[in-house]
């Protein structure tokens, strides 16, 4: 069932709500009445655009009332980090308790700035699975880990976004232009669900959980700050502030944050069943590999079931290994529907991983998957499949099963999503929703957009796509001598089970 969102009612900035204790949050009470003519049912919205998913950020920032959740895997520096860091400290200035973890890896290099925001008396920064040394470069962090390996190549992927626990947004995308399409000249086509209703308090237990987990530590036991660094930090973000409030993508955000408090804080909804899955906390110190069933794709395979008609699988790295390779045939050679849409080798970042698929890739189209990879470069005139960039690189983690069943996280069909890192996601059970993903999937196969990759008559791999407006077959993987050479790598087999 589908369903128009309520209209907010747009409040005075700098006169926020300050409800008593027990009474409903400003975005609470909006998240209830938008949920009122479905009883029992989570609602759902896919956000496709980077420059959409970035301004509901904001917004959601300007409206918190209470605490502001922010789990992330990776920080980048850029125009978009730097504004939401501004709306962060005008939040706590309000009194919104944040609460922002991020992965240590993917803070590599920004101590000092992340402990002057934690000084901030309603901010708290924790990093995940820290080491001690080696935090100010990337060399010396990965140079650091090599005596805990073993520990120190698990990372915490998580991405996840809880406002006054009532909306949630979970998905693909970390904190950086590129996943805003905010970056020149490249950004990523990425995806993230924003949902509300029963779905959201698990997803916030998952925060909990890892907030409080012994791998969880402060930021200001490996980068000390003085006691009001903040103001410091603050002053600075709101010089810069004023001197990009011309920038054309903030002229832009301008206009789609107006449109949002005028209208709807994000347009149509669907309703349907939501299940939150996510890893154990602890999995980054368990021995070994875990078994399945200990891990949140056991969960997922657990809770979706099997496909009856159709399976889509779109992943920025597509590592599926010889067991999933049969699983995949299987279901193929019984008559499911199979897609896989991933990255092609020129537009991957990680040309290794590209090299693990490569050697399943025949077996999977003689089985009858249908594969289709992301071009580096669109077609003139087209968006970009939600990017609004000529240039990008896939970057969504999402599933379809069959009409009525979606899958949106921040695990990848690959092994290190599956063993080694931890991962969130939804399932939702919504035939609108399925709908919407699969409207967004038909649209980046396009051949403007992709390559489907095929046999011609002589048993060859082709590319068929379209340039200039017209259809032509590649028998040349499209990418460059190094992509090429780092796809050969990952061919190597011992490494599969670790890409």
């Amino acid at each position: 069932m589908q369903g128009c969102a309520a209209a907010p009612l747009p409040r005075e900035h700098g006169a926020p709500l300050a409800p008593a204790e027990g009474e409903a949050t400003w975005l609470g009470q909006w998240a209830r009445l938008s949920a009122s003519p479905h009883p029992g049912k989570s609602g759902f919205t896919l956000l496709s655009s980077g420059q959409d998913a970035f301004s509901l950020r904001v917004l959601l920032s300007e409206q918190v009332d209470r605490r502001l959740d922010i789990q992330t895997y990776l920080m980048g520096d850029g125009l978009t980090t730097r504004l939401l860091l501004h709306r962060l400290l005008r939040a706590a200035d309000r009194g919104v308790e944040v609460r922002l973890l991020i992965d240590d890896m993917g803070a590599v290099g920004q101590g000092a700035q992340l402990a002057a925001l934690a000084s901030h008396p309603n901010i708290q920064v924790r990093v995940y699975n820290a080491i001690g040394i080696g935090r100010d470069t990337l060399i010396g962090r990965v140079l650091a880990s090599v005596p805990q390996a073993t520990r120190q190549h698990r990372r915490m992927h998580n991405k996840l976004w809880i406002a006054d626990g009532a909306l949630a947004i979970v998905g693909g995308r970390n904190l950086g232009d590129e996943y805003y399409s905010a970056s020149e000249p490249r950004n990523f086509t990425d995806l993230d669900l924003l949902v509300l209703g029963p779905v959201v308090e698990p997803l916030s237990r998952s925060f909990h959980l890892y907030w409080n987990h012994g791998l969880a530590q402060p930021i200001g036991r490996y980068h000390p700050a003085a006691d009001e660094a903040w103001r410091d930090l603050k002053a600075s973000l709101d010089d810069w502030v004023e001197a990009n409030a011309d920038s054309p993508y903030f002229a832009d955000l301008r206009r789609r944050y107006a449109d949002a408090e005028q209208e709807t804080l994000v347009g149509r909804l669907h309703w349907g069943e939501g299940v939150a899955l996510w890893d154990p906390p602890g999995k980054l110190a368990w021995r070994g590999r875990p078994e399945l069933a200990r891990t949140m794709a056991g969960d997922l395979l657990e809770h979706a079931g099997e496909p009856s008609d159709r399976l889509v699988i779109v992943s920025a790295y597509f590592v599926p290994g010889e067991r999933g390779t049969q699983r995949l045939q299987r279901l193929a050679e019984t008559g499911v529907e199979v897609e896989v849409f991933t990255n092609s080798l020129e537009a991957t970042d990680v040309p290794v991983v590209h090299g693990a698929y490569q050697v399943r890739r025949g077996a999977l189209l003689d089985s009858g998957v249908a594969l289709y990879e992301m071009r580096a470069e669109s077609e003139p005139d087209n968006d970009g499949f939600g990017v609004g960039s000529s240039a990008s690189a896939l970057h969504i983690k999402a599933l379809a099963i069959d009409d009525d069943r979606v899958f949106v996280g921040s695990a990848n069909a690959d092994p290190r999503s599956v063993w080694w890192n931890t991962e969130v996601g939804v399932l939702a059970t919504s035939s609108g929703l399925a709908g919407e993903l699969q409207a967004l999937v038909e649209t980046g196969k396009a051949p403007e957009l992709s390559y489907r990759v095929v046999r011609d008559e002589q048993g060859r791999l082709t590319w068929q796509t379209m340039q200039q407006g017209e259809a032509i077959s590649l028998v040349r993987e499209p990418g460059d001598f190094w992509r090429r050479l780092g796809a050969r790598l990952g061919r190597i087999g011992w490494l599969e089970p670790w890409l």
